[in-house]
């Protein structure tokens, strides 16, 4: 590379945010990018509306099998969207401290306040790289939560969601088939480039 195409590069990047196609060449891959960001956006949104209203999924169905929809189990009758599983769910060295914060209002609120941001904002392709670092954050502590995994000593689901999530962020997924190209066009986000 010349200097004047380093300097070129340099200058461009110090003028305008970096696209996706400048990290990721395939317009198949950046595709698939947008795919995978869209599924995992809607798994967090869903998340979010199944434990508000007890849909009956993971949210209002009983032990025994029988559903009850728009139930108690439904935050928005009173139900508690941590308690179940921290409570009852939580094993291995964290079991205590999650106990003790399992249907906590303040853990609710973050816990619930946290599926709806992280979801919208991977499902519209913004503020990608705050979406990044709180979903891995809260995938990492529900693996914390049952630990050792189930099915294998180290890996399990949530750990693979965090990576997923962070690689979306680096590779400007939000660009494809999202908002992230007219995101990061806005003064504020290009005054506060975490916002990208």
């Amino acid at each position: 590379m010349t200097t004047q195409t380093t300097r070129m590069t340099s200058d461009r990047s110090a003028t305008s945010p970096t696209r996706e196609v400048e990290v990721v060449r395939s317009s198949r891959a950046r595709q698939a990018l947008a795919v995978l960001r869209l599924g995992f956006g809607l798994t967090f949104l869903w998340a979010f509306v199944d434990k508000l209203l007890a849909l009956g999924f993971a949210t209002g169905r009983g032990e025994d099998g029988v559903v009850d929809r728009f139930g108690p189990a439904a935050w928005v009758n009173g139900g508690s969207p941590t308690e179940g599983f921290l409570k009852f769910g939580a094993d291995g060295p964290f079991a205590d401290l999650y106990g003790s914060i399992a249907g906590a209002a303040w853990a609710d609120w973050l816990f619930m306040l946290g599926l709806l941001g992280i979801g919208l904002a991977l499902t519209l392709g913004i503020g990608m790289r705050i979406a990044a670092a709180t979903g891995a954050l809260l995938y990492v502590l529900m693996w914390t939560v049952v630990l050792p995994p189930p099915n294998n000593p180290v890996l399990d689901d949530h750990l693979l969601g965090a990576v997923t999530l962070v690689v979306l962020a680096l590779t400007y997924a939000g660009d494809t088939w999202g908002l992230g190209r007219r995101w990061a066009e806005l003064r504020v986000v290009e005054s506060n480039p975490v916002l990208r």
